[in-house]
Parts: C-alpha cells; sequence; structure tokens
C-alpha cells in the first residue's frame, strides 16, 4: 500500500486477549477521519469474521485512496445494537454493522427504511481443547453436548473413552471456555446444540447470551476464547477455525449428521455450505449440514447495512466496497480460515446489494 494512502485505514480490532475477569479497558484507537474529498465508512461488530475483514478493508482502502474504513470488532450484539441505533452516543454510530446471528424482523423493523442482511462469508466454529497428552479427541454429540451442558465433568467419562479407544484421557475436570458478550459464534454453537440435543433444547435453546452451566471461564472475543483455552490445561472451547488455527490450539474431530468424524479445514466446511440456498430474505441457518464430509457446525456471517443512506457518495461506497467484497475478496476467504461464498449464494447477495441506496 502506497505511503500516502495508509493514514486513510484503521481497522480497529478490539479483541480481548486477556483473562475475561481482569475487566481491563480497550486500548485507545487514534480516530479515522475521511480522506479529503473523500467518504468514511464506520462499521463494528461480529469478531468472528473480523481478520478477514481486516484484511479486505485494507486491500480495498489501498486501491482506492478516497475511501477510508473503521472497524470495531466489539461481537454481534454489539454491532446489532450500533447499527440500530437506539440510545446509541454519536461515536458509537456505524454506516454498517456485522453480526453471525442474523438480526429478526422485529429488530430489523426498529430502523426507518429498514436493513439489509448481506451475507458476505462463512465459517466454522470449531471445538478446541488444551489436553497436552491427547493430540487427537473424537467426540460424539452426546459427548459435547453433554460437556456444555456441564453434565460431563471429567475427561475420563465413558460416553468421551467409548470413541477414543487406546487413548489415555486423564482424570481430569473439564473447563469449558466461553463467550462472556452477546456473540454470534455463541449462537452458531447454541444453534447447532438446539439441533443435536433434545436436552439442551428444553434448557437453552439457540442464543447470543447463555448463562453456561458448569466450570465455565466467560472471555470476550473469538481471540479471548483462544487465548483462555491455550492458557488453561483441560479445558475446550467453542471458537472459530481461523483463530483457532493462528492461537495453534487442537482442534477435536467432530461427529457430523452422517456419522462421520470430520476435522475442521477448507474442504469439510466448503462441503458444509455446498448445499445451501439463500431465501429472498438471505437469512439461512445451517445448524447441521447434511454430507458425508460435511463440518457440523458452520455460520453464515452477515454484514448490516441500511436500506438507504441520507448521503448518495456513502450509499454508492458502500455498494462498491461490499459488491468488491462478494466478487474479489471471496478469493482470500480460504487463508484466513474462512469458506468462500457459493457462486448461487454471492449471486443472490449481489442482486440484494444493488436495492441500497439514498
Amino acid at each position: 500500500m502506497a505511503t500516502k494512502r495508509k493514514g486513510w485505514l484503521l481497522v480497529a480490532l478490539l479483541l480481548l486477549a486477556m483473562p475475561a475477569c481482569s475487566g481491563g479497558p480497550h486500548e485507545a484507537q487514534a480516530p479515522v477521519k475521511a480522506p479529503p474529498g473523500g467518504v468514511l465508512l464506520r462499521g463494528a461488530g461480529a469478531t468472528f469474521p473480523a481478520p478477514l475483514y481486516q484484511q479486505w478493508f485494507a486491500a480495498y482502502a489501498g486501491a482506492h485512496p478516497k475511501i477510508a474504513i473503521s472497524y470495531e470488532a466489539v461481537g454481534s450484539g454489539e454491532g446489532i445494537r450500533r447499527i440500530i441505533g437506539t440510545n446509541v452516543p454519536p461515536e458509537e454510530r456505524v454506516d454498517f454493522g456485522a453480526s453471525d446471528a442474523a438480526m429478526r424482523d422485529e429488530e430489523m423493523a426498529a430502523v426507518p427504511g429498514g436493513i439489509l442482511l448481506l451475507p458476505v462469508t462463512a465459517g466454522s466454529v470449531v471445538l478446541a481443547y488444551n489436553l497436552p497428552d491427547v493430540p487427537e479427541l473424537r467426540l460424539t454429540r452426546r459427548a459435547y453436548a453433554g460437556i456444555f451442558l456441564g453434565e460431563i465433568r471429567e475427561w475420563n467419562h465413558p460416553l468421551i473413552a467409548e470413541s477414543n479407544p487406546g487413548v489415555r484421557l486423564p482424570k481430569l475436570t473439564i473447563t469449558t471456555v466461553v463467550r462472556q458478550d452477546g456473540s454470534g459464534t455463541t449462537f452458531a454453537m447454541t444453534k447447532h446444540l438446539d439441533a443435536v440435543s433434545e436436552r439442551w433444547r428444553a434448557r437453552y435453546g439457540a442464543a447470543m447470551l447463555v448463562d453456561w452451566p458448569g466450570a465455565a471461564m466467560r472471555a470476550s472475543g473469538n481471540d479471548g476464547v483462544a487465548g483462555r483455552i491455550k492458557q488453561a490445561i483441560g479445558s475446550i472451547g467453542y471458537v472459530n477455525y481461523g483463530a483457532a488455527r493462528k492461537a495453534g490450539l487442537t482442534m477435536a474431530l467432530l461427529q457430523n449428521r452422517d456419522g462421520g468424524w470430520v476435522q475442521p479445514g477448507d474442504a469439510s466446511g466448503l462441503a458444509a455450505l455446498a448445499a445451501a440456498e439463500l431465501p429472498e430474505n438471505l437469512r439461512l441457518f445451517i445448524p447441521d449440514p447434511a454430507g458425508p464430509g460435511a463440518y457440523p457446525i458452520l455460520t453464515l456471517t452477515w454484514i448490516l447495512l441500511y436500506r438507504s443512506y441520507p448521503d448518495p457518495a456513502k450509499a454508492e461506497a458502500i455498494r462498491d466496497l461490499f459488491r468488491w467484497c462478494l466478487t474479489e475478496g471471496q478469493g482470500r476467504s480460504g487463508e484466513l480460515g474462512y469458506v468462500p461464498l457459493s457462486s448461487s449464494v454471492a449471486r443472490k447477495a449481489l442482486t440484494a446489494l444493488q436495492g441500497v441506496g439514498s
């Protein structure tokens, strides 16, 4: 990127990698300003796709010196709150939000003119664990549902041992690492548990924020969860594939809907998304994908756009930025551990994007 262009981009990834109990503040970020004669686009929301957004926005801004982009990775729930805008202070107002949990109809109706849910990428939610002497771990659906229900409390529990013959599982307390903030990653995880476990469905259902049972440590953001897992022997937590890979965490093989053992990765993520067909409202959940090679926990993630922007230049910049993300940007997804959209999903999203105006 040319030196003169570097000043026009700050992607503010405010991910807490410190222990959740510390309560430390985010580091102060330099304010981002619009370039002379240009446009500033401010966004905030999901931590799940934040590393990909950082790369996308840097590449786009590098080629478009009249556009400045800021993005705060503050969680899906906060992204939804800021795009709705009710009682949001001016310094937190955004031009676009981001969430791994699609907004509900009543949330979108709270915004005059409405909101467009724009799917831009997808990713796997993995179960990463810290057992130094167990380099490979298989977890059935009953086993991992029982762990997060707080019913399976030790690593040598029979339900874990039966799918790991020959593995010396320690008599060690299981500690789950979970999100303390309103999270689309939590929504994807609990949406899956809701699909595969009657006991989970009866007690919790799918939610962005859960009062987790059992011995649970809480952290903010995907990087925060990954950091806690890395620190705590005996822990297991749900986190996006890219964050787990970046942190060097060991990830469990999960039993999918077809009964196969599946590792998270590019191939299993693409297999999970292969049959996805977007409805007209672009709100699609894939809580338990079918297919022998499909990874069982996968989510689309959405950019949240106003359907109308008062400033025509901002509306044009929004359309062009996310048109680029849905086309050229898709080729950058795999290298960071995300799943590029299928051509049919990308086509529908591009068509919907044309409806954003001023």
